[in-house]
């Protein structure tokens, strides 16, 4: 009988599924239903430091003493993140499954703080969100980069639970970030985070929001990437996110070097039922192909030689092109 259990970021799961940051995950007892359906892990929605700022400016006054602006920032700093490690209480108390908080910064300031009583709360683990365009004309090359880092070893220096960054696709050289964010203690890594898509309404001539939820066409990113860099930072886990609309999928980016994937998309646009239905598939795969373990097949398929024309890059785009006549 084969075995689904795996590690990822130092946490043992049931399973490779996990259910990613989002609205399904803002409540325990949301929690407790995923938990129940057979997600292996939880990441619960995440703690926005731009959505704490903007309403702790909202409640400020111009005519208000300094001191108490201050105060009012501080109030509302501080009632979100006890919401949040309530959350977190709630939730470890009905899931018998690794919870994983999440906070989502731009800024290297108050989440020292943040991550330390999040540890309190029981959370195992602590995901991070670092996603942002860099559009300033005098932008420094690499200064998004290192804000990663430097993010990173500082709540490394508070908290002791793992610490999983979550990137964005917006990075020029993915592998060479995963390298450092390593070096500095990061226990995984999850590829990627998902810009919300804009769109434009050319009747009422207003910018307007794109396709909320991902396709299956997103996973072939992550498949490239966790492929590429799974051979060449190999000390680390990996996740996979964005794309997974499938039981294959999840196979796919084991093959690649995933540990895990994080969905979304397809519990919104289906039910936590197919989580069930993924894990038949899987078992199913693995007797059928004699696998016994996850980590027998995890990286089976990743880039074996970084040197020279890797599988995922020119090697298909020449196979390509040499089967498919103008």
């Amino acid at each position: 009988m084969a075995t689904l259990e795996t590690t990822f970021a130092g946490l043992k799961l049931k399973n490779p599924i996990i259910v990613s940051s989002s609205g399904l995950t803002d409540n325990a007892v949301k929690n407790q239903k995923l938990c129940e359906a057979g997600a292996g892990a939880i990441v619960l929605k995440s703690l926005f430091e731009e959505q704490i700022r903007m309403e702790a400016d909202q409640l400020g006054d111009p005519g208000m003493y300094p001191e108490g602006s201050e105060y009012l920032a501080a109030y509302v700093r501080q009632h979100k993140l006890d919401e949040y490690l309530t959350l977190i209480k709630e939730s470890k108390k009905l899931c018998n499954v690794p919870i994983i908080a999440s906070i989502n910064c731009y800024q290297d300031a108050e989440w020292i703080d943040f991550a330390r009583q999040i540890e309190a709360a029981g959370a195992d683990a602590l995901e991070i969100n670092i996603l942002a365009l860099q559009t300033e004309v005098n932008y420094t090359y690499g200064s998004f980069e290192q804000r990663h880092i430097d993010i990173l070893r500082h709540i490394k220096k508070t908290v002791n639970i793992p610490v999983i960054m979550k990137l964005g696709d917006n990075l020029t050289n993915p592998v060479a970030l995963i390298d450092q964010l390593y070096a500095n203690g990061a226990a995984a890594v999850v590829l990627f985070n998902r810009f919300y898509q804009p769109d434009i309404n050319i009747e009422k001539l207003t910018q307007t929001a794109g396709n909320v939820f991902s396709n299956e066409a997103s996973l072939g990113h992550s498949l490239r990437w966790i492929g590429i860099a799974s051979a060449a930072v190999s000390k680390l886990d990996y996740a996979a996110s964005g794309g997974i609309h499938s039981a294959e999928g999840v196979v796919k980016a084991i093959l690649a070097g995933a540990s895990a994937v994080e969905i979304c998309s397809v519990l919104y646009q289906q039910s936590a039922s197919v989580i069930s239905q993924y894990l038949t598939f899987i078992n199913t795969w693995m007797e059928s192909k004699g696998m016994e373990s996850i980590a027998q097949f995890k990286g089976m398929l990743n880039v074996r030689d970084l040197n020279g024309i890797n599988t995922f890059e020119r090697t298909q785009f020449l196979k390509y092109f040499s089967s498919h006549e103008a």
